[in-house]
């Protein structure tokens, strides 16, 4: 298909016609009348004089060919027109110290519920190739680590970069930041809420949380962030990772060595309960890798917004073939102009 990628550019022909108009007006009021041309010479009609009578129509000629190449001329090898489901995903993952249990191992390899999380949101967003994705890690303290964006390679590396905060210990053996440990699940969502509603082009907008604990710390009340996002038009839908009870951890035994051993681990249900239904979304509980991927699908199954896109594809440019010799007859005409000795511009 050929088209003018700026064909409003063929504007410029209106006062170029005027310009031509007042050109050759001038030719012809520039002449002489005589009534004796029977009794002048007639030298020959050389080629240089016709270049030299030509000189204004290559001006012409030329300045048509430059507004042709602004227009930008291309052969469209590919129109296609397609329906996408396109909204806005604020992803919020707890990262506190529990997702490090190994409960949802699938392999001969121990694996964190962090690292089948990472992984499995991975695959949910590729599946979402033109949603606005972001990404809140939260454990103690919530923390932007993707701003809403479509550049899904960029989030994909930074969600493979998610881990545990470390304990760090201060001189007198005691950790220095022990609210780390905690889970701050009010705050990260009056977080995620803030993000979405700086998104003013995507009309369906929701919150994807998920969690493997209870919140116990923070300044906002999980209650109160799940209003504040009903208010604003944002659906909650919570997953809830494993459940109360003992789980496989890695620990260091006396003498230094890696060993697996059980911790008490508290998921609080109810509260990821409420929180999805004070705003019209769902929760899920993932208690293995296969439990987390179906309640990733069924959400990419909910949340579908239509949205008509037309693409241009495989285009090729044609202005340099016009640009050229537009200006080579500009050029020329120039020339002559300056060698026939009077003005015709």
């Amino acid at each position: 298909m050929f088209r003018f990628a700026h064909p409003f550019a063929f504007l410029l022909l209106l006062p170029a016609a005027v310009s031509a108009w007042r050109m050759l007006r001038r030719s012809r009021e520039g002449g002489l009348l005589f009534t004796g041309l029977q009794v002048l010479p007639h030298p020959p009609f050389t080629w240089r004089l016709r270049l030299l009578a030509a000189a204004p129509a290559f001006f012409l000629a030329g300045l048509a060919l430059l507004i042709a190449a602004l227009a930008r001329p291309q052969t469209v090898h590919r129109r296609i027109t397609r329906t996408t489901e396109a909204i806005a995903i604020q992803m919020v993952v707890d990262v506190s110290g529990s997702m490090e249990a190994l409960d949802f191992s699938t392999d001969d390899r121990w694996k964190t519920r962090l690292d089948i999380v990472k992984e499995i949101f991975a695959r949910f967003v590729e599946r979402r190739p033109d949603d606005l994705i972001g990404l809140i890690a939260f454990a103690g303290y919530p923390a932007t680590r993707a701003p809403l964006t479509t550049d899904h390679a960029a989030l994909l590396q930074i969600l493979a970069t998610l881990e545990t905060p470390r304990t760090i210990l201060g001189t007198d053996g005691q950790p220095t930041n022990p609210e780390e440990a905690l889970t701050a699940i009010g705050d990260a969502l009056a977080v995620a809420c803030a993000r979405l509603e700086t998104v003013r082009d995507v009309k369906s907008k929701i919150i994807l949380l998920l969690s493997d604990g209870e919140s116990n710390f923070g300044l906002i009340r999980p209650e109160a962030a799940a209003q504040l996002a009903r208010r604003l038009g944002f659906r909650i839908y919570t997953i809830g990772i494993g459940s109360t009870g003992l789980a496989p951890v890695r620990v260091r035994d006396r003498l230094g060595r890696e060993v697996i051993a059980r911790a008490q681990v508290t998921l609080d249900e109810a509260l990821l309960k409420r929180l999805a239904e004070e705003t019209g979304g769902r929760y899920f509980n993932a208690r293995s890798a296969k439990a987390l991927e179906e309640a990733l699908a069924e959400v990419d199954r909910l949340e579908k917004t239509p949205v008509s896109r037309e693409e241009f594809d495989e285009s090729e440019e044609w202005f340099a073939v016009l640009l050229t010799p537009g200006l080579g007859l500009i050029v020329l005409a120039l020339a002559l102009r300056a060698a026939r000795g009077h003005e015709w511009i």
